[in-house]
């Protein structure tokens, strides 16, 4: 496992958000947590990606213990995070918001690999834009290959797919399934549009209040039964 999360609990204060949360990735594979608003998801995304501290649990990446670990050494790691929202910066460049990606790089690999220019072209045309120029879709495209810059073996997303139209979401979803199959890339994604995440994952988990109550590989699930349990 690249991923293994166990008994995590999470608090806001005196607020308890997560409840003994257990999650794990396989390397190569996408796994989607998926819930209604408020359960606590982008939580634990913001735990995973080292924004925030945990109260009790295990993190292991690559069966080292991350727990607690600032975010910067868990990028040093080959952590990755797309937080919801983008939090692209609107007065920077495209390629300097790209460039963001250096800072826990090697001086070496400090360029922006040709690749990403070929999973997301429009980008090449707007190297000189400003962030906040772009339309809600480039922005989505901009935060990943951002995050892409930093050549993560783990790669978090929250919601990609969030106010994007359907053209940018399936170019997404292609993009996801190169990483994981041309890269090797592990995805852990937070996503609210169901037929895409389904469609994608190899492993789902569905969270209620905290707490996560069904898991299983896409194949052993019921479609209808895992969407209507997501709805309640």
């Amino acid at each position: 496992m690249i991923l293994d999360v166990k008994n995590l609990e999470f608090n806001y204060g005196s607020s308890q958000i997560l409840f003994n949360v257990s999650v794990r990735a396989k390397k190569g594979s996408i796994t989607c947590l998926m819930g209604s608003n408020g359960v606590g998801k982008t939580s634990l995304l913001k735990f995973l990606s080292g924004s925030n501290n945990a109260v009790n649990g295990k993190y292991l990446y690559k069966n080292q213990n991350v727990f607690n670990l600032p975010s910067h050494k868990l990028a040093q790691l080959g952590i990755s995070y797309v937080p919801q929202g983008r939090f692209i910066f609107p007065l920077l460049t495209v390629k300097e918001n790209l460039e963001i990606g250096f800072v826990c790089l090697n001086k070496d690999n400090w360029f922006i690999p040709d690749e990403i220019f070929d999973l997301f072209p429009i980008l090449k045309k707007m190297l000189d834009r400003k962030g906040g120029d772009l339309s809600g879709g480039q922005q989505q495209q901009l935060a990943i290959a951002r995050s892409l810059i930093t050549r993560p073996n783990l790669l978090l997303m929250d919601e990609p797919t969030e106010g994007i139209q359907p053209s940018i979401i399936k170019q997404i979803g292609e993009v996801i399934l190169y990483l994981k199959k041309e890269k090797k890339m592990t995805i852990f994604l937070v996503e609210q549009y169901f037929d895409f995440a389904f469609g994608l994952s190899d492993y789902l988990y569905l969270m209620q209040r905290g707490k996560i109550i069904q898991e299983g590989a896409r194949n052993n699930l019921d479609k209808k039964a895992f969407k209507k349990q997501l709805s309640i």
